[in-house]
């Protein structure tokens, strides 16, 4: 595991940084329902987090001091950040943070002013959007960004479709059936930079036209409920999707009846080689490839157990620190 990689994690309530490969978890911001978090890879000591109540919080120092913006958003539940690898502005990374209901801002100054992107409201499908749980009401769940075209935007709606711009927000395309409407996580890969990735609610699904067209992956699945993925920096074909039976399976307190899948030339294989007990039957609820690592794969389940793989999933290893809970993470390179 690369030296000086920092793991950070929300746990559903706090913030908690861990420097790999052995490093003890700090909580770096408390009892704030930390629900999302995303890391600026051209200056790893800042971070932005969502919280479920509180708003959208930043750190420009690895977590040691942390501040609200000084405007916007109006919102206090933030449940998606994203962070531009192409845009900066003035030196700075350009942020975007997803909240409830469902609004698109954009911060160009670090996450000091955020500014409302209000087409994404204006779509013809917007008076349907509603989220399940809380169906007078709906949300930016996932942040989807190009790896190099600054101007093309891509979120997913709980529940409501993926939407896309191809002019920074300015204006936005509407739904497109192909898709999943319930997309749990868009992701993008610079390996593959026009792929879009989803996770959903009723499945996966694949584009590889920015989501002009999709294809929907069915073969191999015997669970349908879809929620975090992963895509290898070097092989873009090479991609991981964690399912379960059904939402009250995945985010329940009990058996989760998860799975991890890594895509195949024919379908979907399970990798989840990791001992069958239950609380390693938990959801993945995040992954991500460990920086410079092509094949190396980082699962957090809920309820707080992380598993490394080095070889695609061929073998784990779990790693020794304990968390109350994962919620989300990202990882900072050294």
């Amino acid at each position: 595991m690369p030296e000086g990689t920092r793991l950070i994690v929300v746990t559903g309530d706090d913030v908690v940084s861990v420097a790999l490969p052995e490093g003890q978890p700090e909580p770096v911001l408390r009892g704030v329902g930390a629900r999302c978090v995303a890391v600026d890879t051209h200056d790893p000591q800042r971070w932005y987090v969502g919280t479920f109540d509180d708003g959208l919080l930043t750190t420009s120092d690895g977590g040691v001091t942390w501040r609200a913006p000084e405007r916007g958003p109006e919102e206090q539940r933030v449940l998606s950040v994203a962070v531009s690898r192409s845009h900066r502005e003035g030196g700075t990374s350009v942020a975007y943070a997803g909240t409830e209901p469902s609004n698109l801002y954009r911060s160009e100054d670090g996450g000091r002013s955020w500014q409302l992107l209000p087409a994404l409201r204006d779509l013809p499908s917007e008076p349907n959007w509603s989220f399940p749980p809380r169906p007078w009401t709906h949300h930016v769940r996932t942040i989807a960004l190009h790896p190099s075209d600054p101007d093309s935007l891509t979120v997913g709606i709980e529940l409501g479709g993926v939407m896309r711009s191809r002019d920074g927000g300015t204006s936005w395309l509407d739904h497109n059936p192909q898709a999943h409407s319930d997309a749990h996580l868009l992701l993008t890969n610079p390996a593959k930079p026009d792929r879009l990735y989803e996770a959903a609610g009723q499945g996966i699904a694949l584009s590889d036209d920015r989501g002009d067209s999709w294809q929907r992956l069915e073969h191999g699945l015997d669970r349908h409920y879809a929620w975090a993925a992963a895509a290898d920096p070097a092989d873009p074909d090479l991609w991981y999707v964690s399912v379960s039976h059904s939402p009250f399976a995945a985010h329940g307190n009990g058996d989760g009846q998860a799975r991890l899948l890594r895509s195949d030339d024919d379908g979907w294989r399970s990798i989840d080689g990791w001992p069958d007990e239950p609380r390693l039957r938990r959801m993945p609820y995040a992954m991500a490839p460990l920086p410079d690592r092509p094949r190396s794969l980082l699962v957090g389940l809920r309820g707080g157990t992380l598993l490394l793989s080095e070889d695609a999933g061929q073998s784990w290893s779990e790693l020794p620190e304990r968390l109350p809970d994962v919620i989300d993470f990202a990882l900072a390179p050294g």
